[in-house]
C-alpha cells in the first residue's frame, strides 16, 4: 500500500493549479536507473497511462507505472518546506539505503 501525508496531496493541488494543467492530471511517480545509489526517484506532472496503479488521496491523485510499483510498495510520499530542503520526498522502507539528495536509493537485496 503506497500511501500520501496531507501536505503532499496539498502540494499535488497547488502543482496543478500554478501549471494550469488539464483536468485528470495528476503527479506521475516512476523509478529509474541512475543517481549516485543505483535507482533514481523521477515525478512530473502528466495523465495517468494505461496500466498505471492510481493512488488517490483528498482529491489528489499519484500514478505509478507497473514497472515501478514493486520499488514503491510501502512506501509514503511526503512534501517538506523547510530550511533544509523543500519538495516531494519519497519514505521508502524498501531502500538499503539512500544518497544524501534523497532522489536515489539503493533497493534492498
Amino acid at each position: 500500500m503506497i500511501s500520501i501525508t496531507p501536505q503532499a496531496a496539498k502540494h499535488v493541488h497547488e502543482l496543478l493549479l500554478e501549471k494550469q494543467a488539464p483536468q485528470g492530471q495528476g503527479l506521475r511517480l516512476a523509478v529509474e536507473q541512475g543517481g549516485c545509489a543505483g535507482l533514481q526517484y523521477a515525478m512530473n506532472l502528466a495523465a495517468q497511462q494505461a496500466g498505471d496503479t492510481v493512488i488517490e488521496s483528498e482529491g489528489a491523485f499519484i500514478f505509478i507505472d507497473a514497472k515501478s510499483l514493486e520499488q514503491l510498495a510501502d512506501c509514503t510520499i511526503d512534501y517538506e518546506d523547510g530550511l533544509t530542503g523543500t519538495g516531494f520526498r519519497i519514505i521508502n522502507p524498501r531502500a538499503a539505503r539512500s544518497c544524501g539528495c534523497g532522489t536515489s536509493f539503493e533497493p534492498q537485496r
